[in-house]
């Protein structure tokens, strides 16, 4: 019984820490007003557009206050726009920025005669304190449970062996879609995520993980979320300042993440707990188990996000779980050896390694209404508007099926001579990332055109791939 109270508390402080680094939307809007694409992270820290760090003091007693305004700074008579080293604001919430000293720590102004508000004000106690931050022994009240030097050598970034001679040449022409980007790739293999530029073919760098990755989504191109093959967490991996800042526990081992980036939550697969877990995305926290049949792989979340299938991996049953419907689990049918699963125009397509063909099933009856023969291996499968793409491993080769008449339409051939493992999709744009685990090149798929109009060389096999915008790190 005392362990069940003790528990019950544990994970009420917790919900109470994670609700209190949430910064007022007010004040948010205020901030934003001055500096447009501000970074309100979910542990509190706020990073401005030209990574300036600002660290969020909260009062014991917030004021309700009909409009925010700035008591006071220091520097005083000091606007927002120009930085100064504290803000107080109205409703006794209080900004200190981040000073960078020369020998490469941090730390924070002391003022001589230091405002009630910042004395009695409190640093969000989840937060991940930014590397060599020093806070000055004036302010030691504020700091409460948190462990500064925790953060000392939490930084992920490695180096990586560079091509010495250097009459070969490791750039690559982009296309102007990928220009600035960041490709973040898992080889399956290694234990660090290789960071590539766009323009190159050879790592920038690394970051170091503790196990081999398994699946990456970035979100918000800010965060990167991971599992690996033999930890029961999910990383959440800050990009602008490449650390792990939060570390989400799991009873079992986490797999399979998909994202609803319009409602901000992840849903993260636990086949041996048969379970499905929300995280909300706002806060880096679970928010819900779904209990499901089986023990699911090969996750698929519809374009409305209103339905995810899967796979039981132990009957090959396909179910779908209708979020909007209260969780109902809908049993679909047994397919056997299923390597994908697709949802458009109301109907599943559901592709098997072995037989090489393509069921098409309809989602309201379950009726089979049509099996399609198709190109050898089909691993990966990706819907985009009105079209189905499908890459075949053995031939290299990605089919194109027009889902209002289920017909197949094209065939892309990749050239590569290698074994194709993935289509990714790049967000906001019409392209896909086509990887291969043996050949040291990748295709970009136009899927408006159909065809591939780009093949580059990379010098790391790709497993997992996920690209992402540049972004200004924090130094």
């Amino acid at each position: 019984m005392r362990k069940l109270i003790l528990s019950v508390l544990s994970l009420l402080l917790a919900a109470n820490i994670s609700f209190a680094a949430r910064i007022p939307s007010d004040l948010q809007n205020y901030v934003g007003n001055t500096f447009p694409k501000t970074d309100f992270r979910f542990d509190g820290v706020i990073i401005l557009s030209d990574s300036t760090l600002y660290l969020p003091l909260f009062p014991a007693k917030p004021l309700e206050v009909e409009k925010i305004e700035i008591k006071s700074t220091i520097p005083a008579n000091k606007k927002l726009s120009e930085k100064p080293d504290i803000v107080i604001f109205n409703n006794n919430y209080v900004l200190l920025k981040v000073i960078n000293e020369k020998n490469g720590k941090k730390t924070v102004i002391s003022p001589t005669n230091i405002p009630d508000e910042v004395r009695n004000g409190l640093l969000p106690q989840d937060m991940l304190v930014p590397r060599g931050l020093i806070i000055p022994e004036t302010l030691k009240g504020i700091v409460g449970n948190l462990d500064i030097s925790l953060s000392e050598n939490t930084d992920l970034r490695i180096e990586v062996p560079q091509n010495k001679n250097n009459k070969v040449s490791t750039s690559v022409t982009p296309l102007p879609q990928l220009k600035n980007k960041t490709f973040y790739i898992a080889t399956g293999y290694s234990k660090n995520i290789q960071v590539v530029n766009a323009e190159s073919k050879s790592p920038e760098y690394a970051l170091s993980q503790s196990h081999v990755p398994n699946c990456m989504k970035s979100y918000n191109n800010k965060f990167l979320l991971v599992t690996s093959f033999s930890s029961n967490s999910l990383n959440v991996i800050s990009l602008a300042d490449e650390k792990v800042i939060k570390e989400i526990m799991f009873a079992t081992r986490p797999d399979e993440i998909l994202l609803d980036k319009e409602k901000n939550i992840a849903y993260v697969s636990s086949p041996e707990d048969s379970s499905i877990y929300i995280v909300n995305l706002e806060t880096m926290t679970l928010s819900k188990q779904i209990k499901i049949n089986g023990m699911c792989e090969r996750l698929t979340l519809s374009n409305d996000g209103t339905k995810i299938f899967y796979v039981d991996k132990k009957t090959n049953e396909i179910w779908a779980i209708e979020l909007d419907n209260n969780y109902l689990l809908k049993d679909i049918g047994k397919f056997p050896n299923v390597s994908k699963i697709a949802f458009n125009n109301n109907k599943l397509y559901i592709t098997s390694r072995t037989k090489n063909h393509l069921a098409i099933v309809d989602y309201e009856t379950n009726g089979l209404i049509a099996e399609i023969e198709i190109t050898e291996k089909p691993i990966d499968m990706l819907a985009y508007e009105n079209n189905l793409f499908i890459l075949g491993a053995s031939s290299n080769v990605i089919q194109v099926i027009d889902t209002n008449t289920d017909e197949i339409t094209d065939s892309i051939y990749l050239n590569t001579n290698g074994f194709s493992t993935n289509i990714t999709p790049i967000d906001n744009t019409n392209l896909a990332i086509v990887s291969d685990s043996r050949a040291s090149i990748y295709c970009i798929l136009d899927m408006t055109k159909k065809q591939i109009i780009k093949a580059n060389p990379i010098e790391v096999p790709i497993r997992t791939i996920v690209v992402t915008d540049k972004i200004n790190k924090i130094k």
